[in-house]
């Protein structure tokens, strides 16, 4: 994720990180009998209510797709006095690491996998553990959307293992 950040992430512009999302959100719509049954099966969530997940997480790329290029634009910041400028720039961090709950595993990472990548950071993502297979799902389609390898990473791991990974250096965020 470190190698990807460095590298992906440095060398393409927002429009294209935001059709990579816009991939993502086409896929999930593509997809979302398939990813309605996945946490059926896991976490009892009634179908009805898991294809509505799909169809919000959906919406929540094609949202952040639709208006990167305003939410990532410079701000001017009118000073109050004295002479010169000042100016808010949105800009990446690196590798976040992002530790979602069991019950909601699309629209969570959507909210928290979306606006990150298309900044520019790139993603180290542990499902809870009761969402094994919509996990392998999510990482299936960030791949299958474009994105290059290390850009969105799917971990297994335990609660040891992601203190370890949040004392990593690399890891600007959680």
């Amino acid at each position: 994720a470190d190698e990807a950040h460095r590298t992906w992430s440095k060398s393409t512009t927002v429009d294209e990180r935001a059709a990579l999302i816009r991939r993502v959100s086409e896929l999930h719509t593509e997809r979302r009998q398939e990813l309605a049954e996945l946490i059926v099966r896991e976490m009892g969530k009634p179908i009805q209510q898991a294809l509505g997940e799909a169809d919000f997480a959906a919406a929540i790329y094609e949202y952040y797709a639709d208006h990167s290029a305003d939410f990532l634009k410079d701000e001017p910041i009118q000073l109050l006095a004295g002479d010169g400028s000042a100016v808010i720039r949105r800009s990446s961090l690196g590798v976040l690491l992002g530790v979602m709950p069991w019950n909601f595993p699309y629209y969570q990472v959507a909210r928290f996998a979306g606006p990150n990548l298309i900044i520019g950071n790139t993603i180290l993502l542990k499902h809870a553990a009761q969402c094994p297979e919509s996990a392998a799902a999510m990482q299936q389609i960030f791949s299958d959307a474009g994105f290059p390898e290390g850009a969105y990473v799917n971990v297994y791991a335990t609660n040891e293992q992601v203190a370890e990974a949040i004392a990593d250096p690399r890891v600007q965020g959680v």
